[in-house]
């Protein structure tokens, strides 16, 4: 891990220093009247920059390097949104004369939040860090003193730009030569072994992107508070690329807090880039001279659900939480001003948020690179549920979100997804009335809220496994991103009517099939698909110019107030542990599917007490799946002949399909070790533990292990296959119960099973207990071996699985070797004679020979 650690720093440190390079020579070369480097090219430079810091940024996120990972993501940002505004000055979209009212805001919320990063770096005694954070910062309040004064500023901005690459060619000359001498030589600063004292706790959190996303609300605020102080004259369409910049790293943020399992905060930026792109495109319509309407419904409904996410935030994080409550008051002002984000109410809302921004950034950024830790209120919240007998909080552990089926390293998004629904749902029922349908700000809302971000709680739902909830989700962002383009994007005059209304009848079919597969869930998303249903009706309607009067925003309400139960009781649910908000049984039940009138225990594998609660319930006869190291498989102890058979019916085995006999260790051949030839033994010895299963004679032996009449399932009249699987778990399992019969937990025909939830779908009630340990290692089965005819010196290969036929071949060819040389297995001596052995062997080889041709 060390080469790519090392890799992804200097990529990170290296960025930074040549875009600095770059604003160094273009500060130096360019005067009030011309700059250096054309501005579209400048623009370009600084966007390939942005996105290798950015690769960076995510990349160090990934490996919890928290402060370098922020100052990474943060200057991405300010290359980004500064680069986008010279492209538009370089393509004559802006004049050179609005580059001051364009830039100022972003460098002012740059400069601060880059003198926050640095003085946390000081604190910490991240020298590197710490100057290349102070120099940038200085260097943008050096261009916003240029552009407010022509000619002064850019030689000192070009001097802390020159600080900025000196420090990165520093830490490079340190990599290098740390590299060479291999770590014997390695100059101050340039060192990446984190000292224990400096080590931040380990959380579930995300607070090195949680930085990032505050950064993006302090940009925000800055473009929108700027207008009240006189600093620009209002919002005007230089600002886009700042707004937008902080909306797109904020779904960033989104996704990497959803990685983190931290459900709350990927659902606050969500909610917070949503805003972003709305107040981008409220000034992209300063273009045409145009004044956003800002209609009430959804703001205060926005408003609701950021007060609800801010009272259960405070569960995690007590200041979280009332920051929170500052994005409520900036809801509520949009909904109060026709003009929300060109009217000085909310602007003084974001005046505080910018305030509060850069307090929570200077909190959240030493708490995550500090050993000593600022209080935050994190156990407050505990306190007061403690003191109350009804509820029982939620551990905060990644238990909460396991996976249901799949390779999922995510959160549950449903939370998102029930609340983009409701604002999409109630943005809809504005209308535009005499104004133009462009300038009625519900685009943003439908398309982003109902649109992007559902595709991407789809995305996080079918990553978990969750089959119907992520079809869900994605076909409601698809419909609310093309009912939102045509309808409130100026298309729909030209398109409405038998295109429209074709394109509206396969959504109103797949969303049926969603619905009743919905029956087989919940009730909770039976009813979102249904209204749903009645949404598409009315956009049909419409479409063909015979909706009824009041009914769009009727069922439009209606599916509002659904999906605000569902995120309510999906939020609340997540918090508490019991009482739980109901989503309701299934409305249709299938038999065999793993919905019996029991439960079936779901235990965790890394659990020592896990083992021993399915050891007992093996012992007492039950069938149980359990992990290897190859796919699941439903195992029953050998002792217990009514359970092997149990299993054996479970598969609805073939006849020839039989099961096999598993053991933890060839010790427990010991009773049996006299009818075994010691060239067999050793062969076991040396290729066990491992994904070979082997294929030996039966016998008599197998009577010592208690199966009775259940052994006519293990094996053929001929021989049976034995195997020690290389699992700890398993042979665990093993050791506790002893041998076990062993098939493949899915019905004959089907598929391998290869995660745990797997096991209780296919096999349903006929199963009595589920060993947990996510997705399997591996999805191809053993290597099976024919070693019905070993004492003649040949084995054969029935299957070529996991393990390679040339490496079997070699570890018997090494066993031959050793028993030519005299050399035989020590743990297996044997009391009788040889010929008795091998008498015993030998009346026993025969194998069948469907075997054989196999």
């Amino acid at each position: 891990m060390a080469q790519p650690r090392s890799l992804h720093v200097s990529v990170g440190i290296l960025g930074v220093s040549g875009g600095s390079l770059l604003l160094l020579v273009n500060s130096y070369g360019s005067s009030p009247q011309r700059s250096f480097i054309d501005h579209t090219a400048l623009g370009i430079l600084l966007l390939i920059i942005a996105a290798l810091l950015c690769y960076a940024g995510v990349r160090r996120s990934l490996s919890h390097a928290q402060l370098l990972s922020a100052l990474c993501l943060t200057v991405s940002a300010l290359w980004c949104g500064s680069g986008l505004v010279y492209v538009l000055v370089g393509q004559g979209v802006l004049q050179p004369t609005d580059l001051r009212s364009s830039l100022v805001p972003g460098f002012a919320a740059f400069a601060l939040a880059l003198l926050v990063l640095g003085v946390v770096a000081v604190l910490v005694k991240k020298v590197v860090l710490a100057l290349m954070a102070i120099g940038i910062s200085l260097a943008c309040a050096h261009q916003i003193a240029g552009l407010s004064a022509a000619g002064f500023g850019q030689s000192a901005a070009a001097a802390n730009y020159l600080l900025v690459c000196v420090v990165g060619v520093y830490f490079g000359c340190g990599r290098l030569l740390s590299t060479i001498t291999r770590g014997r030589v390695e100059p101050p600063g340039t060192g990446l072994r984190r000292s224990a004292a400096a080590k931040p706790e380990v959380t579930l959190g995300c607070s090195d992107t949680v930085a990032v996303g505050l950064v993006m609300n302090l940009l925000s605020a800055s473009v929108l508070a700027c207008p009240l102080l006189g600093v620009v004259p209002q919002l005007s369409v230089g600002h886009v690329p700042w707004l937008w910049t902080a909306g797109v790293f904020q779904l960033g943020t989104c996704v990497l807090c959803y990685r983190a399992m931290d459900a709350l905060a990927a659902t606050f930026y969500a909610f917070a880039a949503l805003l972003k792109f709305a107040e981008g495109y409220g000034a992209l319509l300063s273009l045409y001279s145009v004044l956003p309407l800002s209609p009430v419904p959804f703001p205060a409904v926005f408003s609701v659900l950021f007060f609800v996410l801010a009272l259960f935030s405070c569960q995690k994080d007590l200041l979280e939480g009332l920051y929170q409550l500052f994005y409520v008051a900036y809801c509520i002002a949009i909904a109060a001003q026709p003009q929300g984000f060109f009217q000085g109410g909310t602007q003084g809302v974001q005046a505080a948020i910018f305030i509060a921004s850069a307090s929570m950034m200077f909190i959240t950024a030493f708490n995550m690179a500090s050993a000593a830790k600022i209080p935050t209120g994190r156990r407050h919240f505990k306190a007061l549920v403690g003191r109350m007998q009804s509820l029982t909080l939620r551990a905060q552990d990644a238990q909460r979100h396991t996976p249901h089926l799949g390779y999922s390293k995510y959160a549950d998004a449903e939370v998102l997804g029930h609340a983009c629904s409701v604002l999409a749902a109630f943005a809809i029922t504005a209308t535009a009335g005499g104004a133009a349908p462009l300038s009625v700000l519900v685009l943003p809302w439908a398309v982003v809220a109902g649109g992007a971000l559902q595709l991407l709680c789809g995305a996080v739902a079918f990553a978990r496994g969750k089959t119907l909830e992520s079809t869900a989700f994605v076909l409601y962002g698809m419909m609310w991103t093309v009912w939102g383009l045509t309808r409130y994007g100026g298309l729909y005059g030209r398109t409405r009517g038998f295109n429209v209304a074709v394109g509206i009848v396969g959504f109103m079919a797949f969303n049926l099939l969603v619905t009743a597969a919905a029956l087989f869930l919940n009730v909770a998303w039976f009813a979102c698909a249904l209204t749903f249903q009645l949404i598409l009706i009315s956009f049909l309607l419409d479409a063909l110019g015979s909706l009824p009067y009041g009914y769009d925003i009727g069922v439009s309400i209606i599916f509002g107030l659904v999906s605000f139960y569902c995120f309510l009781a999906h939020i609340f649910n997540g918090t508490f542990q019991s009482p739980q908000i109901p989503l309701g049984r299934p409305l249709v039940r299938w038999s065999g599917a793993g919905l019996g009138a029991r439960s079936c225990p779901h235990v965790p594998a890394r659990k020592a007490t896990s083992v021993q609660q399915i050891a007992e319930i093996m012992k007492n006869g039950g069938t149980c799946g359990m992990p290897t190291d190859t796919v699941y498989v439903l195992v029953a102890a050998c002792n217990r002949p009514d359970a092997v058979v149990k299993a054996y019916k479970a598969k609805k085995q073939a006849e020839d399909r039989p099961m096999s006999l598993w053991i933890s260790s060839i010790k427990q051949l010991e009773p049996v070790r006299h009818l075994l030839s010691p060239l067999l033994l050793d062969f076991m010895e040396a290729a066990w533990p491992s994904s070979i299963s082997m294929v030996i004679p039966r016998g008599p032996w197998m009577d010592t292990f208690g199966l009775g009449d259940a052994a006519k399932h293990i094996g053929t009249p001929q021989s049976i296959a034995i195997r020690n699987p290389d699992c700890s778990v398993a042979t665990h399992l093993i050791s506790l119960v002893g041998p076990i019969a062993v098939t493949s937990a899915n019905p004959t025909g089907e598929a391998d099973t290869t995660h745990h939830n797997q096991v209780y779908a296919k096999l349903g009630d006929k199963v009595d207990a589920v060993l947990c340990d996510g997705p399997s290692p591996e999805n191809i089965a053993s290597t099976v071996v024919d070693c019905t005819k070993i004492d003649t010196g040949h084995i054969g290969f029935f299957r070529v699985g996991l393990i390679p036929k040339s490496k079997v071949l070699q570890i018997f060819e090494d066993v031959q070797r050793r028993h030519r040389q005299g050399q035989t297995n020590q743990a297996f001596e044997l009391d009788s004679p040889d010929t008795e052995s091998e008498g015993a062997t030998g009346s026993s080889t025969p194998a069948t020979d469907s075997l054989e041709g196999s």
